[in-house]
């Protein structure tokens, strides 16, 4: 297996990592997140549990993908997601300090970087292999 294989390959499994533990966490109904969807959308606790399930189902399904079918599209929505969940806290709701971003910045950085080993597509077919 060559380096650029290796690489690959330490990427999706941590990317994976992340976004399975994450998803368990969801799943739970983790409280401070729970507070964090209601905040941010005024919704009641019943729907942001619902959302939180949802985002935990849908957490747990890209981790897997990540590692049985890393297609490119896939990796695009961590990008999105793991930017977002990052810049999200130090929205004022959350008032997390500038730290917890850039903790958490290694994330999208992870995802640019395993889309960037596999080859950024050129077509939109390219995003779906």
């Amino acid at each position: 297996m060559n380096s650029s294989k290796k690489i690959e390959w330490l990427l999706r499994i941590g990317l994976a990592g992340s976004f399975i533990g994450h998803g368990a966490f969801a799943l739970q109904g983790k409280e401070t997140w729970l507070k964090w969807i209601m905040d941010f959308t005024g919704f009641d606790p019943i729907l942001a549990g619902k959302v939180l399930l949802m985002i935990g189902i849908v957490d747990v399904i890209v981790g897997i993908l990540l590692i049985l079918l890393p297609l490119r599209i896939i990796i695009l929505w961590v990008i999105i997601w793991t930017g977002w969940t990052a810049i999200m806290r130090i929205l004022p709701f959350i008032g997390d300090p500038i730290w917890e971003l850039l903790e958490k910045i290694i994330g999208p950085m992870s995802a640019i970087a395993l889309l960037l080993v596999r080859g950024f597509p050129r077509t939109m077919k390219e995003w779906f292999k």
